[in-house]
């Protein structure tokens, strides 16, 4: 059975409606997605670090519960489990306040084997801060090495656009061992001062990375491949929360990657049908989370689904 090989940071998301927490939810870019996978049956390890507190078992017991291995997590002595705030607006968009007090020694654990055709899964800060980039890179290697797909979420948040620059050598390394980037358009904006998915295709994209989605919210998501360009449009619904709608685009892709057994060496040869099945896995998973203040698909979704 094909694997998800997922590497990430883990938090727990307190939400808040006005001035009252309303929900505390395990949480984080990557880690969403795996839940989700997990609940889906998938075959799915997270190379990720929690403290040794209450926090940390809180969101080990969800990966195991949902059948997600916690062999490759490093549960530090030092340091606590980081945690967020997440202020719904009245969008169910979220602002958050991130609070993280790490050890020194940062991701003290082995790496699983890799296999061809195994899908590896990234994103956000997490897979370019330069305390983490020895063993970032040292995953990316081995799936290059082992013929695995690469899937990469930049997720780059505002808070981090001062930094687009500094860190523009890694986000273009991070850029030729994916198959598949997708972003948002803010995430653009954030890295390279435009939006317009056209224009970070043709410009920052096409020269790494053929196979290019870029999300924009509640509008039309942007498919760029070399052999279809393609936008979808997104239905409206009654959004509870957006937390983790992204998250799961990602993971609802890879599943339909998995479901119609899709290979490295099929990306370059995908048709518009086969692209139009895969996004509607991604709209399906991501429409499910947002009905919900949970950051990953329901057990009920997940069933009715598989």
């Amino acid at each position: 059975m094909r694997r998800v090989i997922g590497i990430g940071e883990t938090i727990l998301d307190i939400l808040f409606r006005g001035e009252q927490p309303t929900a505390a939810v395990p949480g984080g870019s990557v880690y969403n997605a795996m839940i989700s996978l997990g609940r889906m049956g998938q075959q799915v390890l997270f190379i990720s670090e929690t403290g040794n507190d209450k926090v940390g078992e809180i969101i080990r017991k969800n990966m195991r519960d949902n059948g997600v291995s916690t062999d490759f997590v490093n549960v530090f002595p030092d340091g606590k489990s980081p945690v967020s705030l997440a202020f719904l607006n009245e969008k169910c968009d979220a602002e958050y306040v991130f609070y993280k007090d790490y050890p020194r020694q940062r991701l003290d654990v082995a790496l699983p084997d890799i296999t061809a055709d195994d899908i590896v899964m990234m994103g956000s800060y997490f897979a370019l801060n330069p305390v983490l980039r020895e063993k970032v890179k040292e995953l990316l290697d081995k799936a290059r090495e082992a013929g695995a797909i690469v899937y990469y979420d930049v997720n780059f948040r505002s808070t981090h656009a001062d930094e687009a620059i500094r860190l523009m050598p890694t986000i273009l390394e991070n850029f030729e061992y994916t198959d598949i980037l997708r972003g948002s358009t803010e995430d653009f904006f954030n890295m390279f001062k435009t939006g317009d998915a056209a224009a970070v295709y043709k410009k920052h994209v096409a020269f790494y990375c053929s196979n290019f989605i870029c999300t924009d919210a509640e509008k039309d998501v942007s498919l760029y491949t070399s052999r279809v360009v393609k936008k979808y449009p997104v239905e409206s619904l009654e959004a509870i929360s957006t937390v983790g709608a992204g998250d799961n685009f990602n993971a609802g892709v890879v599943f339909g990657l998995l479901k119609y057994g899709i290979r490295k060496s099929d990306l370059e040869n995908l048709g518009e049908s086969d692209w139009d099945a895969i996004i509607r896995c991604g709209k399906d998973f991501s429409a499910d989370v947002c009905k919900s203040l949970s950051n990953s698909i329901s057990e009920a979704f997940a069933a009715s689904y598989r």
